[in-house]
């Protein structure tokens, strides 16, 4: 299966690769960073959730991008629609390493993912599930126009607002 590129202005979303593994290790690794993310991880577990990006793909014909900043070509973090097994639906999701969150950067990426979702999957509509202590996604999906639908259990044992994204 071949991954899309998608562009912004100030991004390519690209297929995640092994070159990314450094990015993905620092990140897994921070506690504060990663905590919405399944983090801390180890070394070991932060290789298997970068498999999991690149598997996600063959397994579901989507997944996850890495986001690059097309100036500097520096990784910026994650983004795309996942949908693990057992999990009740597909769900926009991101993260970001932190010296590069603050800039607009997953608002840019998360748009061009949920057009992706909207015009070539036919998703309709496109979900982001909220975990209730991360304020600053909550906040993203907000500005992304999202609009709360319902609130569920999980199969992690959490529950967590269902927010459907609008078309960009």
């Amino acid at each position: 299966m071949t991954i899309p590129t998608l562009e912004t202005d100030r991004l390519i979303l690209r297929a995640p690769a092994a070159a990314d593994f450094p990015a993905y290790r620092t990140f897994y690794s921070n506690p504060e960073a990663s905590a919405f993310y399944g983090g801390p991880l180890s070394p070991v577990l932060a290789w298997r959730k970068l498999a999991f990006d690149l598997g996600h793909w063959a397994i579901r014909g989507f997944g996850m991008w890495s986001v690059i900043e097309r100036e500097t070509g520096s990784f910026a973090g994650g983004c795309g629609i996942v949908w693990p097994e057992g999990w009740p639906r597909h769900e926009l999701t991101w993260w970001i390493i932190p010296s590069a969150r603050r800039r607009g950067l997953a608002f840019e990426a998360s748009r061009a993912v949920i057009a992706w979702g909207y015009n070539t999957l036919a998703f309709d509509p496109i979900e982001t599930h909220m975990n209730d202590d991360n304020a600053a996604a909550r906040r993203l999906a907000e500005k992304l126009g999202g609009i709360r639908v319902a609130r569920e259990e999980f199969p992690d044992g959490l529950s967590r607002d269902v927010f459907a994204l609008p078309r960009p």
